[in-house]
């Protein structure tokens, strides 16, 4: 961060600093859902991140939200964030089906785009807390945001986005005064994922890939731990070693084209965005001589139309009842 931005933040913070401590207390402010805030018996709650501890002394009423998929979770409990950031450059809150429900005709600010938060503007929506769990903040925005107001950072054990949803999510329901509400959330996303398991029994114990392409020459493997594994996981799916080798610790891998013999599986997903990907290696040779290309056990899924393969990147305890939806015909036995 520059020296020039440091200064704008540290006037920024200033002059909010009166109009921040009300928020923070709940004096005055109301809930951003409109509905009552959660009793204060759960409140002062500590939580521990990446960064160490934090501690929100108040129900939080006006949230922000850093990581990708923060809001999802925030949404699920009834609270609409006052800001988020944008991953797509595609106005977010209006965007994915499972969520435009919850935020109705609200529009919250945009506070950032993906890992690169505008400070100005998180101070100027007034958090009283700010969750940054899918995310890759590093330790200088956290110091920095934290003079703004309490912030919730990566859970700690894991590395930047490879933190399970049910973890994210439960910190996110205590941070907000809500853990009931949440653990009921995740039993009955639970539920349909064991649903899935058993309409499916084939599934279990068969391997899995997951790619997209970038750019002509290269494809990009996702990390067994990225959400879209283990989503696949919990339909029983599992990754082959030697695709767990050729993806290291990296959390998303570019592999060039002499290597597809790492996305041999039962089954590969491409993540695509219309009809590109698929008539690309439609006419590339050495991926129709996969097995699994030969035996079509291949699936293009859209970011789009449906918007699945976001669903699925997305794996919270909103887009996964959607993404079960419309994949498991997708799939097949």
């Amino acid at each position: 961060m520059s020296h020039s931005l440091r200064t704008r933040v540290a006037a920024v913070v200033t002059a909010l600093a009166a109009s921040l401590a009300p928020a923070a207390c709940g004096t005055d402010a109301k809930p951003a859902t409109g509905a009552s805030a959660p009793a204060g018996a759960a409140f002062p709650v500590q939580l521990t991140h990446k960064y160490g501890t934090t501690e929100i002394k108040a129900a939080p009423q006006r949230v922000v939200t850093l990581g990708l998929s923060d809001a999802d979770a925030v949404l699920a409990l009834g609270v609409k964030p006052v800001g988020v950031v944008d991953w797509f450059e595609e106005k977010p809150y209006g965007k994915w089906p499972w969520a435009q429900p919850a935020w109705g005709g609200t529009v919250p600010a945009i506070v950032g785009l993906r890992d690169e938060y505008n400070l100005e503007k998180v101070a100027a929506a007034r958090p009283d807390v700010i969750i940054a769990q899918y995310s890759g903040m590093k330790k200088e925005q956290y110091d920095t945001l934290s003079k703004i107001a309490p912030v919730v950072a990566q859970p700690v054990g894991f590395a930047d986005y490879q933190a399970p949803w049910r973890d994210m999510s439960r910190v996110i329901g205590r941070a907000l005064g809500r853990s009931a509400t949440m653990d009921r959330l995740i039993a009955d996303v639970d539920a349909k994922f064991a649903a899935a398991r058993t309409a499916h029994p084939a599934w279990s114990g068969k391997t899995v890939a997951i790619a997209e392409i970038y750019e002509a020459g290269k494809f990009s493997a996702f990390n067994p731990n990225d959400p879209k594994m283990i989503f696949m996981r919990e339909l029983g799916f599992t990754a082959s070693p030697a695709y767990t080798q050729a993806v290291g610790s990296q959390n998303v891998a570019d592999i060039g084209y002499e290597r597809f013999d790492v996305l041999e599986s039962d089954r590969l997903i491409w993540l695509v965005t219309g009809d590109d990907t698929k008539r690309q290696l439609a006419a590339n040779r050495p991926y129709q001589q996969l097995n699994v290309a030969k035996e079509h056990r291949d699936r293009y899924l859209d970011y789009e139309n449906p918007p699945v393969a976001a669903a699925m990147s997305f794996n919270t305890v909103l887009s996964i009842p959607y993404a079960l939806d419309q994949i498991q015909p997708q799939l097949g036995q």
